[in-house]
Parts: C-alpha cells; sequence; structure tokens
C-alpha cells in the first residue's frame, strides 16, 4: 500500500501475519513552548500509523535546528517528543539533525499491523456512518493566537487537543468491525473526507451542525481569521464538493481548516455505529457521528 491510495501511511508485508506500517511527518513550530511543540508534532506524527489500525514500534527524530538558538530548546523540543512516543508504549531509536533558519521537528514512525486487520482510507461502504474523535478548529485558533485576540482558556484547549494522541480512539475503533479510518491533519475534514469517498468510490454527506468545535472557533472563523492553509484547501478541493446554501460560511471555513493532530475520522458499518460512539464518548465525550456514506453521486461531498 503506497500512493496510489492517497493513505496515511505505507504498509510493506513480511508475512502472511505481519506488516510493517511506516509513515513521517514534521513542521514547524505552532506554539512558542518547546516541550508542547515537541509533544504536538509527534502525535501528529504517530496519528497515521493508528489511523492504519497499526500498533507504534518505534520512531526516529527528525529536527532542524537554528545555531542562533541555545541547545536546550532542542532538547525541550526532543523532550517533548520523547514523551508523546512512550505514552504510546514505544521508543526513540535514533533520527537525525540539521542546522536550519527555522526550527523544524517531527517523527519517522514505524509500527506493526496484521495486513488483513489494516483500515484503508478507502475502505468506506454506502450505508456507513462516519465519526470523528476530536474538535475541530485548531488551525484557527492558532491564527487567531497569533494575532493575540484569542483568549487564553480556548488557546489552552487548542493545546490540549493537538497533544492528545489518538491511541485510545483506535484501540476502541478495532473492537468494532471498521470499514476504513483516516486522520484529519492538512487538508481538513473535507480534504480527508474527499480522499476517502473518491478512494472508496462513494459520496460522503457531512451534517455541518454535528461537528464538534473547540472553544471559540466558530466566533473566530465568523471574523474572518482563517488560515491561508484553509484557502488552498478549498481552491483544492472547492469544486468535488456541494456545500448547501443553509451552511454558514464560518462552518465550511472550519470543515476546511488544516488541522494539527487532528482526531480519526470513522467509517462504520450503520448497525454498529451507534456503540461505537458510545464506547468512544466514555473517553472521548466529544466524539460526534457527523455524516454518512452514500452511492457515488455527482460529487465527492455534500455538506448539509
Amino acid at each position: 500500500m503506497g500512493f496510489d491510495s492517497s493513505d496515511d501511511a505505507c504498509i510493506y508485508k513480511i508475512s502472511d501475519d505481519v506488516a510493517i506500517v511506516q509513515t513521517v511527518d514534521f513542521f514547524p513550530p505552532m506554539v512558542d513552548d518547546p516541550f508542547i511543540f515537541g509533544q504536538i508534532a509527534a502525535a501528529n506524527a504517530l496519528s497515521d500509523i493508528y489511523a492504519m489500525g497499526g500498533k507504534v514500534t518505534h520512531a526516529l527524530n527528525l529536527l532542524c535546528f537554528p545555531s542562533c538558538l541555545d541547545i536546550s530548546i532542542a532538547g525541550e523540543i526532543l523532550a517533548g517528543g520523547a514523551d508523546k512516543v512512550l505514552e504510546a508504549g514505544a521508543v526513540v531509536a535514533g533520527g537525525h539533525s540539521i542546522v536550519d533558519n527555522e526550527p523544524k521537528f517531527g517523527l519517522c514512525v514505524s509500527g506493526l499491523i496484521d495486513p488483513k486487520k489494516v483500515l484503508p482510507n478507502s475502505g468506506a461502504r454506502p450505508g456507513d456512518k462516519l465519526i470523528i474523535t476530536k474538535a475541530m478548529g485548531t488551525g484557527i485558533l492558532s491564527t487567531a493566537q497569533k494575532g493575540g485576540i484569542l483568549a487564553e482558556s480556548s488557546y489552552m484547549a487548542a493545546i490540549e487537543t493537538m497533544r492528545q494522541l489518538n491511541r485510545r480512539a483506535a484501540e476502541i475503533a478495532q473492537t468494532f468491525d471498521m470499514s476504513g479510518c483516516t486522520d484529519i491533519t492538512g487538508f481538513g475534514l473535507i480534504g480527508h473526507a474527499c480522499e476517502m469517498a473518491e478512494g472508496s468510490d462513494t459520496t460522503i454527506v457531512l451534517d455541518s451542525a454535528a461537528i464538534p468545535l473547540l472553544p471559540d472557533a466558530f466566533d473566530m472563523a465568523s471574523m474572518g481569521i482563517i488560515p491561508a492553509g484553509a484557502y488552498n484547501n478549498r481552491d483544492y478541493f472547492g469544486s468535488r464538493v456541494e456545500v448547501k446554501d443553509s451552511v454558514h460560511l464560518a462552518l465550511s471555513d472550519i470543515m476546511y481548516d488544516p488541522q494539527t493532530s487532528g482526531g480519526l475520522l470513522l467509517a462504520v458499518p450503520e448497525k454498529d455505529a451507534a456503540e461505537l460512539l458510545k464506547a468512544l464518548k466514555g473517553e472521548l465525550p466529544v466524539a460526534e457521528c457527523i455524516g454518512e456514506v452514500i452511492p457515488k453521486g455527482e460529487k465527492s461531498i455534500v455538506v448539509i
């Protein structure tokens, strides 16, 4: 499994029962605290393994660091990353660093998976329900924070969701008969749902009113506090999307908003959806059913 399906990680089969699942991700800071930055970057990279249904085994650090900054800051970034890898039940086994004008950090993550239990983003089937496991709006809130107009409590809520692992969401989901899964990151909810719909040869209907939002995300979006990445996503995916006139512009902006370390989008047969949602809410109260999969129509995504 590789480029052809736009999946979250590559999978290399070793035997009938074991395959390697591997991914890589890194980016510049979105927060000032270096330890928290390390946590968020690691959680984001680890998420791709969970989205495929795999178990993380080890990770390699990727660090770009300016010579003008104190080396202790690099130590804090690496410590934050190691903290999340440890929480994932895995180990940091090494890495590589270079001098760069801007700090960047992430992980090359490896894990194991049963080839018969892979959760591709191309597995959604008509009749499936779609469940999301984290609230939306991290890109908008990060933009608002940079502008100095976001309440501290809302900023901390965004940080908490970004550094939360998708491990438990994946573990709970794997106890059900899942059709497919992806995680919501840079392409936003609509972008990643579009990849799922097109990979599955279906159409996905998203209920904008059901999407869980981070505190102040709607208000900031209503004020036009939208990151450039959301406009890029709209430009790229917009022609494949039908948004009903009743949908508030702020909600559609949030659905295009690029997420950092976002939640999982789970496609599950309708007969199991209520029980899965109940199980998720026991540990992840913000989880919600936000749509359904229907036979392929004119558009890949319909937002109601």
